[in-house]
């Protein structure tokens, strides 16, 4: 394990390996050998672990020596793969920690943080990191505090040698005694509020005994509980107590408790489920799990059918359903709704429920298509507040979920508005937690939700994002500012500015006021100023627009795309270039010629060489992000690869697939079917990213602005997009803005030019726009409108109020 967890009290440099010596931060440069060295620091910023794909993960850090000042020592860490993941379970914010095996590489954002203009790359192997930290303040009625060091270090440290544990079988157990046990899982109840402070779990076990025992777990945090499924998953608990109860032998949680859960199918992945931030886990255990899981099949103890799609569901009955969430809202303080789906239709008409649109969390609404396929479930009493921590995207597993047919009244209406809705089919989920009823929400890894997501997956998409989904695109910021297409934020000359309209309609101006009151479908003239607009951060305007499945996404931040490159490049195995290049090395432009450190592999495309070189195609690999950025400058078309399987193949989707010059191109992760292939450009003087997209299996994404502008008059305040006509209005496309910082400053100037900060609003220009009023399809008695046909101009016309 990477980041190892020492024992309480004991410096993070007790156990790091003799031969490396410690180099102050201020040292760090680009000719720093880490081969030997370690960094000691505080953990001063903790940022979120990222999920790029299966099994990658990509966290960022910042430590600070101690008793140093911050802008001259700290400096940015990078962790990738499992050690990310491990580091973001371990490792705390005011944590002192200890690096080694780390690797040096500039820092691509120093002009922002105006930390170490280096950073640190921990990733593989060799990359560890130790923390320890301070004990805490003895209570005088638990045990000493050497005790539980001792006894957390087997479970938490991996620095010393696995501990072996003994296992009793459910007919041994003797009432006092603290014992391990496996067993398979035959009831249980989810995590309820007991009396005191904890929550309280209940199950019942058995084994190859075939002796039943009932456990009582409490535990103050719910993720601390077992994280059980169905009936039939196999549990391991350490350090449970036994004791006598109505005069049978039950099993109650101590000092030192830990569990570990299994999927309990044969044949199944044998991943354990844990919020440990480590466990013994070795061979012997596996084998264990298993002997459990063909017991238990062979005993029929696995439930026939696990969980019921919505295409199965019959009126009066109770069963667990596996499904997506996609929206909820509060009814009432009793009575949460959820908006649920799992990609299947049920045959019977369900119950509407109708609540406020601002009342909702997610999409208000959805199209057509997909509302026919989305249930309303209500959950009551104790599951309304742990229906408050879902959130729309969460996988969720209701268990004793009732289908209640006949007439109801349609719950969110006033009384007076009550309506009847007669042979409906309403879900509920009463309060308690009789016959395990409750709600889990499953990890994204689980067997039973990559089949969910395997046939939501196969629903075709909106042909057009719907106005709800555009305003949720940006309502949650990155943590940091992407650096490709990333507007500066230096102050700019204001220069005057206002608009004109180019579409050929007929029409006379109208206030906004009389925009609202009409129809759907129309369209207005309107001279209006700039009350606000979103986002502020105008970096978060550009985008990435998959045309194929209508999906939005932020551009990349630098930070992680780095990672993904420095990833790749640490790959140095053999592989089998294609047949269709011709393979050699390229040295980078700064670094010494024939530096066998900086001498990079490439393949050139031998059909799309030219004298020109506007043909020639190269498959870089080996390279840094900062190093393919200063070969893009010397080659016209750059395509990073890495070593897979003895094979070429592509990078991540999440990083770019190509580089021209300043620009990249990025593809669908979901839409691409990416391939080493060589395109064919017979007849053609040139290629583009669109030949070598398609060549390569890669669904193009295209970049887009998009923005929400509240626009004011003298009669009223109305929110328009401006999305389609974007490039028209600022008079430039976005794919030059994510390039070109002279467009992302002429973007700003506009914008501050429209809409001055702290201004009156006698200061800001009046603006001539052409708007579309549309009813966009699943928004019931919503209309929404966009800027269309209307371009900035400069100078602009004399500032005078509209007649």
């Amino acid at each position: 394990m990477p980041v190892r967890v020492l024992s309480t009290g004991a410096g993070p440099d007790a156990q790091v390996p003799a031969h490396t010596t410690r180099i102050p931060i201020s040292l760090i440069g680009a000719g720093t050998d880490s081969s030997d060295k370690m960094v000691k620091g505080k953990v001063v910023r903790k940022g979120p672990l990222v999920s790029l794909a299966a099994d990658s993960f990509i966290l960022k850090a910042v430590i600070q020596e101690e008793d140093s000042q911050p802008n001259m020592s700290s400096i940015n860490v990078v962790l990738l793969g499992a050690l990310a993941k491990d580091f973001n379970q371990a490792v705390n914010q005011g944590d002192v920690v200890v690096a080694s095996g780390f690797t040096v590489g500039k820092s691509p954002t120093v002009h922002k943080d105006k930390l170490h203009p280096f950073n640190l790359l921990l990733s593989g192997d060799d990359a560890c990191v130790y923390v320890s930290r301070p004990p805490p303040p003895p209570d005088p009625g638990s045990p000493p505090a050497v005790k539980r060091s001792s006894a957390l270090s087997t479970e938490v440290s991996r620095t010393n040698k696995a501990p072996k544990y003994t296992y009793v079988r459910l007919d041994d157990l003797k009432a006092g005694s603290v014992v391990n046990v496996y067993g398979v899982v035959v009831f249980f109840k989810q995590p309820f509020r007991s009396r005191g402070t904890d929550f309280c779990s209940s199950l019942k076990i058995t084994d190859q005994s075939n002796q039943k025992i009932s456990c009582t777990i409490f535990c103050e945090k719910l993720e601390d509980h077992p994280k059980i499924f169905q009936v039939g998953d196999i549990i391991r608990m350490h350090r449970v107590k036994t004791q006598l109860f109505n005069d049978s032998v039950t099993l109650v949680n101590t000092f030192g408790f830990s569990v570990v859960t299994f999927d309990g199918a044969v044949g199944g992945p044998v991943e354990p489920r844990t919020s440990s931030r480590s466990f013994h886990f070795d061979p012997s255990d596996r084998r264990t799990v298993e002997e459990l899981r063909s017991w238990a099949a062979s005993q029929a103890l696995l439930p026939q059918v696990p969980t019921i799609p919505l295409s199965a569901v019959q009126p009066k009955s109770y069963f667990d359903l596996t499904c997506q969430l996609l929206a909820k809202a509060p009814i009432d303080t009793t009575c949460t709704l959820l908006r649920v789906w799992d990609g299947t239709r049920c045959p019977h008409t369900l119950l509407k429920v109708i609540v406020e649109p601002n009342a909702t969390e997610g999409p208000c609404s959805f199209s057509k298509k997909r509302e026919e396929l989305i249930a309303n479930v209500l959950v009551y009493d104790n599951h309304v507040e742990f229906a408050k921590q879902l959130k729309p995207g969460d996988f969720l597993r209701i268990y004793n979920l009732r289908a209640i047919p006949g007439s109801s009244k349609v719950p969110g209406l006033t009384s007076s508005q009550s309506e009847v809705e007669v042979d409906h089919l309403a879900f509920h989920l009463h309060g308690g937690t009789a016959y395990g009823r409750g709600i889990r929400v499953l990890p994204e890894n689980s067997p039973d939700v990559q089949e969910l997501k395997r046939v939501t997956e196969a629903f075709p998409e909106d042909d057009e994002l719907n106005d709800s989904e555009l305003l949720e695109i940006w309502s949650t910021p990155p943590e940091t500012p992407p650096a490709i297409g990333g507007f500066s934020v230096s102050d700019a000359e204001t220069v005057e500015c206002s608009t004109e309209r180019s579409c050929g309609h007929g029409v006379q101006p109208v206030t906004l006021s009389e925009v609202k009151r009409s129809d759907p479908g129309r369209v207005h003239h309107v001279r209006v100023r700039l009350r606000s607009y979103e986002p502020r951060r105008l970096h978060q305007a550009l985008k990435l627009y998959c045309s194929k499945c209508s999906s939005m996404q932020d551009v990349p931040d630098d930070e992680l795309v780095a990672g993904l490159f420095s990833e790749a490049s640490r790959d140095s195995g053999p592989c089998s270039p294609p047949p269709w290049t011709l393979s050699g090395q390229v040295d980078v432009p700064g670094d010494p010629p024939g530096s066998s450190k900086r001498a990079l592999g490439v393949h050139l495309s031998t059909q799309l060489m030219s004298e020109g070189k506007t043909k020639e195609l190269v498959f870089l690999r080996g390279s840094t992000l900062e190093e393919t950025c200063r070969l893009a400058s010397s080659y016209p078309n750059i395509v990073p690869v890495r070593s897979s399987g003895g094979h070429l193949t592509l990078l991540d989707l999440s990083a770019p697939f190509l580089f021209r010059g300043r620009k990249r191109y990025f593809g669908c992760r979901q839409c691409s079917e990416a391939a080493l292939r060589e395109p064919c450009a017979e007849g053609l003087e040139l290629i583009n990213q669109e030949i070598i997209a398609e060549a390569l299996g890669v669904q193009l994404l295209q970049f887009v602005l998009l923005m929400k502008l509240e626009l004011q008059d003298a009669t009223d305040t109305l929110d328009v997009f401006l999305w389609r006509d974007a490039e028209l209005f600022f008079r430039m496309s976005a794919e030059d803005v994510a390039a070109n910082q002279e467009a992302q400053n002429s973007i700003r100037q506009t914008m501050d030019s429209l809409c001055p900060p702290g201004d009156s609003n006698g200061e800001r220009p009046w603006l001539d726009l052409c708007l579309t009023a549309y009813r966009a399809e699943g928004h019931e008695g919503e209309t929404c409108y966009q800027i269309c046909h209307t371009a900035v101009t400069d100078p602009p016309p004399t500032r005078s109020a509209p007649a």
